[in-house]
């Protein structure tokens, strides 16, 4: 069986993050990571291969040249093949569900897999976008995934608890962080991975479709104030909060 994960890359969330005066994200120093939801995602899919038998998990970024890091991540994890659809233009989550659709059209897996949301913006509209694009069933905010011959059982994370349905393949899944724990990629996978191809092909190749929808003008930090109050009572604590905490709302 054929997987392909679709990978992403944000900075990571451990770095303190700098607004430049053009109010762009300041790069000096910026490290980036996998976006942890992708990361979940493919660690999925590592499971999958190893659980049902022989097949391919195949990783996919849309971007520059800058993504052959958190691809070559995805190598030294397990993954057996790389590819970047490589632009220097801004993508966003519409144009790249299109360059998706021809690559899926063009690699035929049973299965696609994306993380449930982006960490840096919240947006989780790639995998909605791309199953209506393919005319794929999708289940979305996936915790826990079984393969059961020609369909695939999904649960789901909803308001009301676990929702769990069952669709037909090829389907789209989109990943939560509660489906699982992504792997380490140890030594050896990532000496291994130094020396793996990276498939390169170009989105004016692939479709004539590409047109901004999304255009980010700025940004800004948003700070968030808090005071700690230590208290000696409950009387004391109650009184907080019914008088001086309200003060503050």
């Amino acid at each position: 069986m054929k997987i392909l994960v679709y990978i992403r890359r944000v900075p990571d969330i451990d770095q303190k993050i700098q607004i430049s005066s053009d109010g762009n994200v300041d790069g000096t120093d910026l490290r980036y990571d996998i976006n942890p939801f992708d990361a979940v995602a493919l660690e999925e899919a590592l499971r999958m291969r190893e659980k049902i038998g022989p097949g391919e998990v195949l990783c996919v970024a849309v971007g520059t040249d800058e993504l052959e890091t958190q691809l070559r991540t995805a190598l030294a994890m397990g993954a057996d093949r790389a590819l970047l659809a490589n632009t220097d233009s801004q993508i966003d989550h519409w144009n790249s569900a299109v360059l998706l659709q021809k690559i899926v059209g063009a690699e035929c897996p049973r299965i696609v897999l994306v993380g449930e949301r982006m960490a840096e913006d919240d947006a989780d509209m790639t995998g909605p976008f791309l199953a209506a694009l393919l005319d794929w069933p999708q289940a979305t905010f996936a915790s826990q995934i079984t393969v059961l011959g020609n369909d695939v059982q999904v649960g789901r994370e909803t308001d009301q608890g676990i929702e769990t349905i069952t669709l037909p393949l090829p389907t789209v899944v989109t990943c939560g962080l509660r489906l699982n724990e992504p792997r380490y990629a140890s030594f050896r996978g990532q000496m291994k991975a130094r020396s793996m191809p990276i498939e390169r092909v170009f989105p004016n190749d692939l479709s004539n479709d590409l047109q901004p929808t999304v255009k980010t003008l700025n940004l800004k930090l948003e700070g968030s104030k808090r005071d700690c109050v230590f208290v000696d009572s409950v009387d004391e604590l109650v009184h907080i909060l019914q008088f001086v905490a309200k003060i503050h709302e």
